[in-house]
């Protein structure tokens, strides 16, 4: 069964590729997939609708790495030997589809992962822009200036998940690898924009705190026992921004976050991305089947509350995207709140005919209370350069060093550096 789906897939593809020449791929109010979408965020919000019938944009993405990364740590625990070779190759296949006036469909398909060779679905959601498909003008005057989405999706927490890189759709992110505290999830939800005149503009959403969906009770699952005066999670997010492009050459850009969820039997904000971390089997012990490698999760799970701040600047070709972010709560059985910070700051420099090289660097911190009552922290410093074949097709390389300070086991006094090259093609 699983051949057939991939034949299948892999026959749709080739059949779609024969029209893309011909095929109109313009949608309203939809982020780019190329070159053309680097520093979107949310959505562009444009109230001039060119939707005449149903359309349906075929998109995806496919990269490609070579890692010649080392590591090592006290001694204490083995690590996995590893070293330079070419990584497995991931895709993802997009169907983008214009459904009425204002209303349209995203769904994502991740084709080949680290975690899973075989395909499976992120999510989707529909993106509401107008209500004329109910009545023509109905709330007219609020629709001009209001989004609204609902599905199973990527929520909005903070700014960083918009670089990041989403299994194969990498062309956002000028570096190889994300952030060390990866903030991304995919919940049940809805969220409501509403974009001012003059660069405010704010979002309200509410999601079900899960990632793999279920009618099963949290709180009687198993045998695990949970007391009674915990209560089920739904999350809150909220992100209140500004942004600005007040000349040609200078656009400023800040933003607030908030992601807030009562009990859940696991907090997935930290460690929902089941398609795997770019730094393969890095402080990972033999025969290991870890697919988060480098990466950090908070281990906290009760009355959370995060926050996000990004800046975000960028003058002609210099370009500054910055992260601080802290976390809080508890784990089940503990009695005392415990917090975890992060910072990262990116600077870019874009050049060339049409910017289609670029430089740059970006440094990464976090600092964590853990459980046992130690403190512990991670540093990263990546160093990357890319070149813009053509607007699809982005070839990037990477020199990175991550660092761990005062933790036990497989990572005390653990290290690894060297360098990364990605081939990356997104249409």
């Amino acid at each position: 069964m699983k051949a057939m789906y991939k034949n299948a897939l892999i026959a749709m593809i080739l059949m779609v590729s024969f029209t893309l020449n011909a095929q109109n791929r313009q949608l309203d109010n939809f982020r780019s997939p190329d070159k053309n979408g680097i520093n979107v965020f949310e959505t562009p919000k444009d109230t001039v609708s060119t939707f005449e019938n149903v359309k349906v944009r075929v998109g995806g993405s496919s990269t490609l790495q070579y890692q010649a990364l080392d590591h090592e740590n006290s001694g204490a625990v083995e690590l996995a030997n590893i070293g330079a070779n070419f990584n497995l190759a991931t895709a993802n296949l997009d169907l983008d589809v214009a459904l009425a006036k204002g209303v349209r469909m995203h769904l994502r398909t991740y084709l080949s992962s680290r975690h899973h060779p075989e395909p499976y679905v992120k999510g989707g959601y529909f993106q509401i822009d107008n209500l004329d498909f109910i009545s023509e003008g109905l709330l007219e005057n609020f629709m001009k200036h209001a989004t609204l989405k609902i599905g199973h999706m990527e929520n909005n927490y903070g700014d960083a998940h918009f670089r990041r890189t989403d299994n194969s759709q990498a062309i956002y992110n000028p570096f190889v690898g994300n952030l060390i505290m990866d903030a991304f999830t995919t919940e049940v939800g809805a969220e409501l924009y509403y974009y001012g005149d003059t660069g405010f503009f704010g979002m309200l959403g509410i999601a079900n705190g899960k990632l793999n969906q279920s009618t099963e009770d949290p709180l009687k699952r198993g045998t695990t026992d949970y007391t009674s005066d915990l209560t089920g999670g739904a999350s809150l997010l909220a992100k209140l921004g500004y942004d600005k492009q007040f000349n040609e050459e200078f656009r400023f850009r800040l933003t607030g976050s908030i992601y807030n969820t009562g009990f859940t039997p696991n907090l997935y904000l930290y460690s929902a991305d089941r398609t795997g971390s770019r730094y393969y089997h890095v402080m990972e012990p033999v025969a290991s089947s870890g697919f988060r490698s480098g990466r950090f999760s908070p281990d906290i799970r009760n009355s959370v509350t995060a926050i996000m701040i990004n800046p975000f600047f960028k003058y002609g070709g210099l370009e500054f995207f910055g992260t601080v972010e802290t976390v809080s709560g508890k784990s089940t059985g503990d009695s005392d709140t415990r917090a975890t910070t992060q910072v990262a700051g990116e600077l870019i420099y874009r050049f060339g005919e049409s910017e289609n090289f670029y430089l740059g660097s970006r440094y990464n911190n976090v600092n964590s209370e853990q459980a046992s009552g130690n403190d512990v922290s991670i540093n990263r410093f990546q160093l990357g350069a890319g070149w813009f074949m053509t607007k699809n097709i982005l070839l990037k390389a990477e020199y990175m060093s991550q660092s761990y300070n005062d933790f036990s086991g497989i990572l005390e006094d653990g290290k690894f550096n060297g360098l990364m090259v990605e081939a990356v093609i997104s249409f």
